[in-house]
């Protein structure tokens, strides 16, 4: 026989001033379950059926029923917050990110806590393990570079705090989101060359991000693959920064022979190679062609719209959530998730100019 939950007259509770707020006997007894059931659909737990799981969420809608979060902390030993730690110059990344971790965390019936970490501070590592003394996270969501930082990974593992990663180089991270940035790079030059530039210039990242080398390294490679000789020349160190972009961009069209079209490791010094060409009365892409890497909000709102990698980031950082709290919850075993990339293709890439 078939058992069917029967509807139930749901009546928001309220004592004499009408204004109590609901709490989860209400929605057991509404719901017809047990308090422990409600607490396993808020808690995301398995071995719920999903027609009890939408009844007690629909019926918690209708009390505007809220779990109550130290309740929930002292009756599962947890603290229902998981901390995003960044130190990166470009806004327009962390946001991006942000929106994704808060997307997992909302989900899961999380607190998100956001921590920015001075990097190149010298007691960094003593302020992260604070925090997490001071707030008990459940567990971390790390960006670029810490996500690298041996004396962070270090102590993170003797605290035994459980965290995610973004972009980490291989071996640094067990779980998080990885995209594969060596072959976009790669693959956006032989668009560059097949356009018929042979002089192209590119503008690195931060030495301490993983995403420097492999991006230097995908650039190399499309040389390479087109028989272009490397020219080391033709290559400055950037900071990510907008102005880090104007500054490589000054160095490199100030060649005697500069690069016709130049490739920069992310957005935001793409942003910066287009102002100081337009400073020098630079038609793009007449007379230099323009690539970034992130595709950032920014790339769309400068003209000419910027040809980039689509980086996911809103997307790497609600996995890399995820895979934390299947750890964090027990109920599955997290990993390091690889993303799909795509080449926007827009206005600032065009043919090589004829001499």
């Amino acid at each position: 026989m078939t058992h069917r939950l029967k509807p139930a007259v749901v009546v928001a509770p309220a004592s004499a001033d009408g204004v109590r707020a609901a709490r989860m006997e209400d929605v057991a007894a509404a719901a017809g379950v047990s308090m422990k059931t409600v607490s396993r659909v808020f808690n995301r737990e398995p071995n719920v059926r999903e027609a009890t799981r939408s009844r007690v969420e629909q019926i918690a809608r209708q009390l505007n029923y809220q779990p109550n979060t130290s309740a929930r902390s002292l009756a599962a030993n947890r603290s229902y917050l998981v901390a995003l730690l960044y130190d990166n110059p470009s806004s327009n990344y962390v946001m991006e990110v942000i929106d994704g971790v808060l997307d997992a965390c909302r989900n899961a019936h999380y607190n998100l806590m956001l921590r920015p970490i001075d990097y190149t501070g010298a007691g960094h590592v003593e302020a992260v393990a604070e925090l997490v003394a001071q707030y008990r996270p459940d567990g971390l969501v790390l960006t670029p570079p810490l996500t690298d930082d041996r004396a962070l990974l270090e102590r993170l593992q003797r605290l035994g705090v459980r965290h995610a990663s973004l972009s980490a180089r291989p071996g640094n991270a067990q779980l998080g989101a990885s995209l594969n940035e060596r072959r976009a790079a790669a693959e956006m030059l032989e668009h560059v060359v097949a356009l018929g530039h042979r002089r192209i210039g590119h503008i690195t990242g931060h030495r301490d991000h993983g995403a420097r080398a492999w991006r230097l390294a995908g650039y190399r490679d499309g040389l390479r693959r087109a028989g272009i000789e490397f020219d080391p020349a033709l290559v400055i160190e950037g900071e990510h920064t907008f102005h880090s972009g104007v500054e490589g961009a000054r160095r490199l069209l100030g060649l005697a022979d500069p690069p016709t079209a130049l490739f920069a490791a992310n957005d935001d010094m793409a942003a910066g190679v287009i102002y100081e060409a337009c400073e020098r009365g630079l038609r793009i892409p007449d007379d230099l062609s323009v690539l970034g890497f992130d595709d950032t909000p920014l790339s769309q709102q400068i003209w000419p719209g910027l040809t980039t990698v689509r980086q996911p980031s809103r997307d790497m950082g609600r996995i890399a959530a995820e895979q934390l709290l299947l750890e964090i919850r027990g109920t599955g075993t997290g990993q390091v998730v690889q993303v799909p990339y795509q080449l926007q293709l827009r206005r600032s890439l065009g043919p090589a100019r004829q001499p």
